[in-house]
């Protein structure tokens, strides 16, 4: 089984999302077997809460479930996980510095939609702050179906 983790500030907009979005494709593509989808944050200040509203507002118009709750990025967690996805590059150091010998592999997560031309951004900009929750779901999903497309390549599924 591979295990996907998604990674933001506080888990509650950008990393919710792409756990959400990403197990519906991979619900979709019938691969559920194949993979464990996680999401957590760099921070803890919303350890506990549901995702914000914003994100499951987006998450509802999409028709895609979401019910999990805020956690902090753990040190089992790179262990644990073979992908660890990244929102932004301040996501992305922190957890190039806690990684320690872990074997995943640790990107920002538009790395694989940027490189196919499919988004002109590398960053995940933050909803939280902005409100767009839309133009976050579109990144979102572009960098879930890459993600996506990536892994089935490199694994053979």
């Amino acid at each position: 089984m591979l295990k996907v983790l998604f990674v933001c500030t506080g888990n509650i907009c950008r990393s919710p999302m792409a756990e959400a979005v990403f197990q519906h494709l991979v619900n979709q593509a019938g691969l559920s077997e194949h993979f464990l989808v996680d999401s957590a944050g760099t921070e803890d200040w919303h350890a506990g809460e549901p995702a914000h509203e914003g994100t499951l507002s987006v998450l509802r118009r999409h028709h895609i479930p979401y019910n999990g709750r805020a956690r902090q990025v753990s040190p089992s967690d790179f262990q644990t996980f073979d992908y660890i996805l990244a929102m932004d590059r301040s996501h992305l150091h922190y957890l190039q510095r806690r990684a320690g010998n872990s074997t995943a592999q640790i990107n920002l997560f538009l790395r694989y939609a940027y490189e196919a031309g499919q988004v002109t951004e590398q960053e995940v900009p933050d909803p939280y702050y902005n409100g767009r929750y839309n133009q976050t779901y579109d990144l979102v999903s572009a960098g879930c179906a890459a993600l996506l497309a990536h892994i089935r390549a490199e694994r053979g599924i």
